[in-house]
């Protein structure tokens, strides 16, 4: 039997999750910096001070919140694209692509994690600890690449991991800022995904490609 405090719970943690899905669509039709408690609480159903028994910080709570489920989503839907793949070269570039994926399916997650566009708003500590955790992750990733032997030692270091997050931030902000609504597939900056990492592979690998 469920505890009613638990009942609580539970409709708290739904209204939480509800209120982030109608940000993501505020953010989606009007622009990231566009987001307002009082447009949120309004497709809620609720008055605007209602809300901020959720978020008691405001508005920069809720941006918050929409971050960590920004590092979250992405980081599972990479994953996801990865899958089942042993470690080495073929899981990072699935797990890159998984990545750049979804950051064009998710725009306005994706430009509040890449871009500044919110004035004075800056992540919360404990979501940038979720931020560093994953890149810890993908640390760990590429240093099973070097211990399967597909990559040099080299591609670990802060400069290589630094010149990969540059990648793939550069493919989603181009593609965001230039050809908004196209798709993975066939938007004119992520059809190059492939092309644009065989560049830091070969430059990592034990076996580049000689020109």
């Amino acid at each position: 039997m469920v505890e009613p405090s638990d009942r609580r719970a539970l409709r708290r943690l739904a209204t939480i999750d509800e209120a982030l899905d109608h940000a993501v669509d505020v953010m989606t039709e009007q622009g990231v910096g566009a987001l307002s408690v009082s447009e949120v609480a309004r497709r809620l159903g609720m008055r605007a001070p209602s809300l901020y028994k959720y978020f008691p910080a405001g508005l920069h709570e809720l941006y918050d919140a929409l971050f960590a489920r920004a590092v979250q989503s992405a980081v599972a839907t990479a994953s996801a694209a990865a899958g089942t793949l042993p470690s080495g070269v073929a899981r990072l570039r699935a797990f890159g692509r998984g990545y750049v994926r979804w950051a064009v399916d998710n725009p306005a997650l994706a430009q509040l994690q890449h871009w500044r566009v919110v004035p004075g708003f800056a992540p919360s500590a404990e979501v940038m600890a979720l931020s560093h955790r994953s890149m810890q992750t993908a640390v760990i990733e590429f240093q099973a690449a070097v211990d399967a032997g597909e990559l040099r030692p080299e591609a670990t270091a802060e400069d290589a991991l630094a010149t990969w997050t540059v990648l793939l931030s550069g493919l989603m902000t181009q593609q965001l800022a230039n050809e908004p609504g196209a798709s993975f597939g066939d938007g004119r900056f992520t059809r190059l995904t492939d092309p644009v990492f065989d560049l830091w592979f070969n430059r990592y690998s034990t076996n580049p490609r000689r020109p």
